[in-house]
């Protein structure tokens, strides 16, 4: 399956999603990609939009190589088994986590306006991307989620991603809904046409229309 762009994807997960719940959800989108994604789900649905905003840490000397994920309140979670093979420890990863944690907080702040959620306590809420390769910022966010929300449902939703990813991260979540694991995977970009970078503006844009949408 190969999407047009982000909005045919969202408007595919979409309508697998119709259905798992009538009321009370949100969508929460992992910058910035996700966010496009998202919007159309949360406009499908009749829901609204929020952010989540995991970081991936990068090896020190490589920051391609993920070795693992920082969330908003500063909980990491690390790929261990690499770090024997990298010779690291995680105190050589302190500046990192903390640069991450920074841009967190910016991002937070030029997308939403302030860091602090409203009370999302309770609801189903669906943490959405625009596809998974290794899942270290996915399973920060969900773990995040489910810690900080209690979500009366947890749902996963992405238009692709890698079957060995996806094993480890269906036991994080109530639901998943995916519509495309090849075996093949290389990139999350080889199946879009367009994956052209979403930019900042594009993402405080959309969650702008979404909040006016829902007043």
């Amino acid at each position: 399956m190969i999407f047009a762009d982000r909005v045919d994807a969202g408007k595919r997960l979409a309508r697998e999603l119709a259905g798992v719940f009538k009321q009370n959800g949100v969508v929460l989108a992992i910058p910035r990609g996700g966010v496009v994604v998202g919007a159309e789900i949360a406009r499908a649905l009749g829901m609204p939009i929020d952010v989540i905003i995991p970081r991936k840490i990068g090896a020190p000397h490589n920051p391609e190589v993920a070795i693992g994920a920082v969330t908003q309140d500063g909980t990491t979670f690390f790929n261990h088994s690499l770090f024997a093979f990298l010779g690291l420890e995680e105190k050589d990863l302190t500046g990192l986590v903390e640069e991450q944690k920074k841009e967190i907080k910016r991002r937070m702040i030029l997308y939403r306006g302030r860091e602090e959620y409203p009370d999302y306590s309770g609801r189903c809420i669906i943490v959405v991307d625009d596809g998974i390769a290794t899942g270290y910022t996915v399973l920060a966010a969900l773990r995040w989620t489910r810690q900080k929300f209690k979500p009366q449902k947890l749902i996963l939703a992405v238009p692709v991603a890698p079957r060995d990813t996806l094993d480890r991260l269906e036991e994080e979540v109530d639901q998943l809904v995916v519509l495309e694991t090849p075996d093949d995977f290389y990139a999350v970009g080889q199946f879009y046409r367009d994956f052209s970078q979403t930019t900042d503006q594009e993402v405080i844009q959309i969650l702008k229309e979404r909040t006016a949408q829902q007043a």
